[in-house]
């Protein structure tokens, strides 16, 4: 998860219980093939999942830190192309190992698959207990915030209780009626951030800054305060590997999830571009140098004195959309856990419509956990460290199961192969090694963290009859 809303993605490790010796011969009992789950996904929802998982609150709130140390405005848009262009070969790798390994679950499946099953549940424990739920308290919480401040109604906290709960209920109902709301969310969202950038362009007069590069913008672009707004930056894209988590239920995966990382993640790309464009354009940079909230100080430049309060809604649906997709996917991670380890076997139960009722409710408690403490900012820095090396070591797997199994079909690969994994190889061990540097604490706590899931795999039982290929 980063900066944003979307810091995709957290609560205390959850003790999945103790393991009895009797346990281990039940453990190896063959276990029924778990029900596949309904392909009810199309093209559009999972594209607006990706969309949604993305555009958070960075967006709106990242580019007055950086105006700090970087004035160009080429430089500074080029951090959200850099940043984009790396997300883009991170979706492309994932693109082609869900094709290639096609299941439900994200890294817990990928890893499992392409090194061990004990790595693969390590990223499952991080995911399926932290990797949502923080993310989706802090978008909750941010929207309690900015609805009270846009209407002048309600608690922040007990708003953010009521949209994790009427959200989760929404996704409960049905997977039509989760997708149904998934795209209503994701369009009205689109919708506002179009028209907030279209307005933008009839604001005259301009401010005095250029987006064309010029001889200085060498220096502002290969200098340390790019590098380390750069890290940010890519806080706020994260979220590109949305569809992957949900492979099982998408129609046609091996066209749609390729299709719906790329789109989508291209489609953030433009829109993250053409915002902090507007930003600069419409808005004095003194005005935002330092601010925290740069989308309501631009927006009572583009719409007057009620800019701010436009701003604040264009948020808070914003928001709303982030919280129902990862309210869809995370749960999807302890499902599969639950379909292979016997100990976690209530979270691979679904209902008659495939959704997996007992992964949400545990994912939606811990998230009630989380606002009720209101002390997770700290996970989520922590668990960035956990969330960064299990993507890189998802993506270096493109690599690595084409040496091992070059016959594998794979009806999608990555264009311009090796360049894509190791671009984004690049950029993530950067900002790994810039995390560890300046996040000591947190990062070693993380990799404790990923120890004790490791750990934990060989306490879970495994389930060696139920098989998702």
């Amino acid at each position: 998860m980063h900066p944003n809303a979307t810091l995709k993605e957290f609560a205390s490790p959850d003790n999945f219980g103790i393991v009895d010796p009797t346990m281990t011969t039940i453990a190896e009992r063959r276990s029924p093939k778990a029900r596949t789950p309904p392909r009810t996904i199309g093209f559009v929802t999972a594209c607006s999942i990706v969309i949604a998982n993305i555009i958070g609150t960075g967006i709106f709130t990242s580019l007055g830190f950086q105006l700090a140390d970087i004035q160009s405005g080429f430089a500074l848009l080029m951090l959200w192309v850099v940043g984009g262009i790396a997300a883009l070969c991170g979706a492309l790798c994932y693109g082609e190992l869900s094709t290639a390994l096609p299941r439900s679950g994200g890294e817990y499946h990928f890893l499992s698959k392409i090194y061990h099953p004990a790595l693969g549940f390590m990223a499952g424990f991080i995911s399926a207990t932290v990797g949502f739920a923080a993310p989706i308290a802090l978008a909750a919480m941010a929207f309690g915030k900015y609805f009270e401040g846009v209407f002048g109604v309600g608690s922040p906290i007990i708003l953010s209780f009521v949209i994790v709960w009427v959200v989760a209920l929404f996704h409960l109902i049905n997977l039509r009626v989760g997708s149904a709301f998934q795209n209503l969310a994701t369009l009205v969202k689109l919708l506002l951030i179009g028209a907030f950038i279209t307005a933008g362009f009839f604001v005259h007069p301009k401010q005095p800054i250029a987006f064309l590069p010029a001889r200085t913008d060498a220096i502002s672009i290969f200098g340390a305060p790019f590098a380390v707004a750069l890290v940010y930056v890519m806080y706020s894209y994260s979220g590109w590997n949305a569809a992957a988590y949900i492979t099982g239920e998408i129609k046609r995966p091996e066209k749609n999830v390729p299709r719906s990382l790329f789109v989508g993640t291209v489609t953030v790309i433009v829109i993250y571009v053409l915002l902090n464009a507007i930003f600069l354009a419409t808005t004095p940079t003194e005005e935002l140098k330092g601010q925290l909230d740069v989308a309501l100080i631009a927006g009572k430049h583009i719409f007057g004195s009620a800019g701010g309060r436009i701003a604040g809604a264009v948020i808070c649906l914003g928001l709303i959309s982030s919280i129902s997709s990862m309210t869809w996917i995370g749960p999807r991670v302890g499902m599969s856990m639950g379909e292979d380890h016997w100990l976690l076997r209530l979270l691979g139960r679904k209902n008659r419509d495939g959704i997996p009722v007992n992964a949400m409710i545990l994912q939606l408690l811990i998230v009630n956990l989380l606002l009720l403490t209101q002390s997770f900012e700290l996970v989520v820095v922590y668990i960035q460290f956990s969330l960064l090396l299990c993507s890189l070591l998802a993506v270096l797997g493109v690599i690595v199961l084409r040496a091992t199994q070059p016959a594998l079909p794979r009806p999608y690969r990555v264009w311009a192969y090796p360049l894509p994994p190791l671009a984004f190889a690049a950029v993530t061990i950067w900002m790994m090694i810039y995390l560890l540097r300046s996040n000591t604490t947190q990062s070693l706590a993380a990799l404790a963290t990923m120890l004790v899931g490791f750990l934990l795999y060989f306490f879970t039982g495994k389930r060696p009859a139920a098989r998702h290929e």
